[in-house]
């Protein structure tokens, strides 16, 4: 049986290149990773100033607005992604927001009961790259899943890759 510690030494001798998003088998999480070529401050920007965040959240085609920001300890978040014929509301409370770690709330109109828990950490690992891992713990496996089956690893992807284009373009 492998113990935390073992697990974590492994997870941190990881190459996170591309996103990669797992759910835990024992408890209805979902954990996002991705190394970006960017400064842990860097991705904290592009996570807490409202008008970064809306150029890279989502998938591509995505038009995204603003509609409330206040990215402090108690602060609440909400944006508007527009494409076609979708249009989808985000909205949450920030409860922790550190340079290196970012604790909130998550939820989707298109699924307004499901609320989850995210836990974004920030991680130095040298180099100019830092980790982004995003855990979303949610009230129930049933929903975890449909989280999953909503087809938001594309936008995750997506977005990341948006992100990752910002960092190494300099826009950071």
């Amino acid at each position: 049986m492998t113990t935390t510690t073992e697990q974590h030494e492994q997870d941190a001798a990881k190459r996170y290149d591309a996103a990669v998003v797992e759910a835990d088998p024992a408890v209805p999480t979902i954990h996002i990773r991705r190394d970006f070529h960017a400064s842990r401050a860097q991705l904290f920007r592009a996570h807490t100033e409202p008008g970064l965040f809306a150029r890279w959240i989502g998938p591509k085609e995505f038009e995204n607005e603003i509609t409330e920001w206040d990215a402090r300890d108690g602060g609440a978040w909400a944006y508007t992604a527009r494409h076609g014929d979708f249009e989808g509301s985000f909205r949450g409370c920030f409860h922790t927001v550190r340079e290196d770690r970012i604790v909130q709330t998550f939820t989707w109109d298109g699924m307004p009961d499901a609320v989850s828990l995210e836990t974004l950490t920030f991680t130095d690992l040298g180099g100019g790259r830092t980790r982004l891992h995003a855990v979303s713990l949610c009230d129930s496996f049933e929903a975890r899943d449909q989280w999953l089956a909503s087809g938001m690893e594309h936008g995750v992807e997506e977005g990341y890759d948006s992100l990752e284009r910002l960092a190494t373009g300099g826009e950071l």
